[in-house]
Order: C-alpha cells, then structure tokens, then sequence
C-alpha cells in the first residue's frame, strides 16, 4: 500500500482532483470530485448511495460519510501551510436528515479563517482551527452538518497531553 501511495503521488501528470478519487479508499467508495480549487480553498465531492454504501434502511452510512469527511479540511490546511504537520483532531457530525440519495460534500476554506490560521502560527506556532461542512442530498437539502478540527503544529512537535 506505501508502495502504491508513493507512486501515486509521484504521478505528477495527474491532477489533484484524480489523484484524491484513487487514493484507494476513496476509489473503493466510488467518490468523484465534482469541484477543487487548486489551492484547496473550495471542494465539491459526490459519495454515491450504493448497495456498499447504503444501510439496511437503504439511506447512506454515517460511518461513510464520515471517511471522506474525516481528510479534507485537514488536506486543505497541507496545501497553504506546507511544512507543517496536519491532522484531524476532531470529527463531529450532526445527521439532520436521512442520507437517502447519493451525497456532495461541500468545504470551504474562506480567507478570514486562512488569515486567523496564518496569524496563529506566527504568535504561538501552532493552530487548532475548526471547519465546518455539510452533505447535501440530490433534492437539495442538507442532511449532514459536520465540524471538523484540525491540529496544524510545526514538524516534530510534541504536545504536553500526550
């Protein structure tokens, strides 16, 4: 799997885009990037609903939804802050509605928050922002509301709860 996630980075000839709908568990979940913003600053992903993807109601998995949810904001934040070590520290969904259709992930990275972020790294050399997603359903509501915090710290840090 190092080997084949390697190569695929490494595929330059490739865009962003492509080379997130084969990383291989995204592959397997049959996503497709609909929108990227190079800089990651927007994205719009489809998770189709499937006989895999569908529980015994027939209405999408939260645990799926959760998976494609869980890297993005955290995939953004490597892309403008590059020498950084990124994580997700937190992954909150609030599931409103039934996920009875296929569903498109919505993120986006505003620039008061890439500002916020900037401004905390130079004044305490980390940042711990937190985003906010939603999954909308093909009739055009939201059925998911998702809070995701990420822990942006400076390679090799170490934190004092650990």
């Amino acid at each position: 799997m190092r080997g084949y996630l390697h190569l695929l980075s490494r595929l330059s000839f490739l865009s962003a885009r492509r080379r997130f709908e084969l990383y291989p568990p995204y592959f397997l979940m049959r996503i497709k990037v609909i929108e990227l913003a190079q800089d990651w600053s927007m994205a719009r992903i489809r998770l189709p609903l499937n006989r895999v993807s569908a529980n015994a109601a027939g209405n999408m998995f939260g645990g799926y939804q959760a998976s494609l949810a869980d890297p993005v904001p955290a995939l953004a934040c490597l892309r403008k802050f590059p020498g950084y070590r990124v994580a997700t520290r937190k992954l909150a969904l609030d599931f409103i509605r039934v996920g009875n259709s296929s569903l498109i992930l919505h993120f986006d990275f505003d620039a008061q928050a890439e500002h916020d972020i900037r401004q905390s790294l130079e004044e305490h050399g980390h940042a711990t922002p937190c985003f906010t997603m939603t999954y909308v359903r093909e009739d055009g509501q939201v059925c998911t509301r998702i809070k995701n915090t990420v822990a942006i710290r400076p390679q090799g840090y170490v934190s004092q709860h650990e």
